[in-house]
């Protein structure tokens, strides 16, 4: 039985601010040697250097990163939701990754959305036990260190459940997600508890508590995962979805999913092949489906390597980078989805021959009109597309990134997830964490009415997903990784860190802290702000570009390995409030 949360528990939620350690100084950048920690949040880039510096590798640091981030930026990450993680090994100079998404009840089908013969409204399905899927993070992190860490979970679990017991003070970005969420979290008791102890989003400076998370990690670090896949962790999951815990004085109609017991005990984690490209003599390794990270991200690279981006215009680079992004989603809407349930293409989607006969379609002097139909990777022709275009469906933005140095030489690169702003909105009681809403990402019927679709649900199938961790290789060697949050805009956003970094000679956290914007095969591509003040905008918009303002985009993190041996860790220096940047050994 699922307890109900208490006043109690809310009492507790929220402490005098000098009952918390300190938070750590926040910097967008650190170098140095021992291995380094980039994510959105200090709390948790100092839970993994806390690792490194006690011996632990790569690996070990990035699931207790990882693991803080589920206390310090609940409503982007956690044990309820899932994840990608890419690996370079300094050892065997290999890059391996694992599947950590979310998949969907064995008893789902492809009308799980739909009702009365139409897909429910986005906001209903989100907000609902239909959206949830069986988590993968968990397994995600024993699945990481049974293969290459050096410390158990226990042990990678304890600055996290330090720091869920202890509190960290609220900033800006944590009030303000609240305050986001306020209506829909309140229709859940134990989720208005945690996070609006008194009813009101936690004040900025105050500090939040979460006992009750704290001792769920104890029980993981105690009992291992199989506590949440198997145990009564897992009944409570599925009670909690089966039987969402609402508030009897709201007015929301929350659906009921029908994950069971049986869907936790059957999840895996999947080892897959990198994708892998070459570009400008570099080895671009990423993630191969479910998620279109690596064919969306690897495609785009392929059809902008015969164009001198390097030495072109501000104007003419940025042309391209969008031309090439909205060919590639373009293609990706049609062909990618979980390739146990479909026939990815996805050699032929990161082949040059393909990305050539799509390269051809672009202009210096004239951007393409979207939607932009699909081109056949499996028999490509040139200048040539097929079938009808297949428009790119909204995903939630609010993931969150990490990337992890150690000092022999090993990378990790890991974004994880629960989709929307605060998933599904769903606490589950006594328990501390957040539960997805990852099954939104399906498509809930076809885009194109008449044209295949990859991305419908069906039984254990996993969604499609935008997750683009990326690790670059210089003549063998790791020269620098990065990844982001952001839905959709991941994609767009890691090929703009890779071709600022690598073409247009910016240090890494410039490259990231560059104005962004975000082609998808839309009608407008996004754009911050800063972005569009630049006088390269009126001249994008001269050759065909169109824009549409969005606040922020992505927030994304990095590590480089300098010349002289030193790593140098990136993350963002205003987006989501700056990132966290930490060396064990400055120098």
């Amino acid at each position: 039985m699922v307890a109900v949360a208490t006043a109690a528990v809310a009492a507790a939620a929220l402490v005098a601010p000098n009952t918390a350690a300190a938070t750590p100084t926040k910097s967008p950048v650190a170098t140095g040697y021992g291995g380094v920690v980039a994510s959105v949040d200090p709390d948790a880039s100092a839970a993994g250097i806390e690792v490194l510096r006690r011996g632990g590798n790569a690996v070990d640091a990035a699931v207790a990163t990882a693991a803080a981030l589920g206390v310090t930026e609940p409503y982007s990450a956690g044990i309820g939701g899932g994840g990608y993680f890419v690996y370079y090994d300094a050892d065997t100079h290999e890059v391996s990754t694992l599947d950590g998404r979310e998949t969907a009840p064995k008893s789902a089908d492809d009308k799980l959305f739909v009702e009365n013969g139409k897909p429910l409204p986005f906001a209903e399905a989100v907000t609902s036990g239909l959206s949830v899927g069986t988590p993968g993070t968990p397994a995600t992190w024993q699945s990481a260190l049974d293969r290459w860490g050096s410390i158990d979970l226990d042990e990678a679990l304890r600055p996290a459940e330090r720091i869920a017991s202890n509190g960290f003070v609220v900033d800006s970005t944590f009030r303000q997600q609240t305050a986001d969420n306020a209506e829909r979290f309140s229709a859940f008791p134990a989720t208005r508890a945690l996070f609006m102890p008194g009813g009101q989003p936690p004040a900025v400076g105050t500090v939040m508590r979460n006992p009750d998370l704290a001792r769920t990690y104890q029980l993981l670090g105690r009992e291992g995962v199989e506590a949440l896949y198997r145990g009564d962790l897992a009944k409570d999951i599925v009670s909690t979805v089966r039987h969402p815990p609402v508030d009897p004085a709201s007015t929301r109609v929350v659906r009921p999913g029908k994950l069971s017991t049986e869907d936790l005990r059957a999840y895996h984690t999947i080892r897959r092949d990198p994708t892998h490209v070459r570009y400008r003599g570099l080895d671009v390794y990423g993630m191969a489906p479910s998620s279109s990270g690596g064919t969306t991200v690897g495609e785009s690279l392929n059809i902008l390597e015969d164009t001198d981006i390097k030495h072109a215009s501000q104007t003419q680079y940025l042309h391209h980078f969008l031309e090439s992004s909205r060919l590639a989603f373009a293609d990706r809407n049609r062909w990618v989805g979980d390739p146990a349930v479909n026939s990815v293409p996805t050699r032929q989607l990161l082949s040059q021959r393909f990305a050539d006969s799509r390269a051809c379609l672009i202009s210096d002097s004239k951007a393409l009109t979207s939607p932009v139909a699909p081109g056949d990777p499996r028999d490509p022709e040139d200048c040539a597309d097929t079938g009808t275009a297949a428009p790119t469906p909204y995903e939630g933005e609010n993931t969150t990134n990490l990337t992890v140095a150690d000092r022999w030489g090993n990378i990790v690169e890991y974004t994880l997830t629960i989709e929307q702003t605060g998933g599904s909105g769903i606490v589950v009681p006594g328990r501390g964490f957040l539960l997805n809403n990852e099954l939104t990402d399906f498509s809930f019927s076809p885009v194109t009415p008449g044209v295949p679709d990859p991305n419908l649900p069906g039984p254990g199938k996993r969604p499609r997903s935008s997750i683009s961790p990326t690790i670059v290789l210089r003549d063998g060697q790791p020269w620098f990784a990065t990844g982001s949050p952001g839905g959709a805009t991941i994609i767009t956003t890691v090929l703009q860190v890779l071709t600022e970094r690598i073409d247009r000679g910016l240090p890494l956290v410039r490259a990231i802290a560059a104005p962004r914007a975000s082609q998808r095969n839309g009608a407008a591509a996004d754009a911050e702000p800063a972005f569009l003040a630049a006088p390269e905008a009126a001249q994008l918009r001269a050759l065909g570009q169109k824009f549409a303002t969005s606040a922020e985009i992505g927030a994304a993190t990095g590590v480089e390995r300098l010349p002289d041996g030193r790593w140098q860790a990136a993350a963002e220096t205003t987006r989501r409030g700056g990132g966290s940047a930490m060396v064990v050994r400055a120098g």
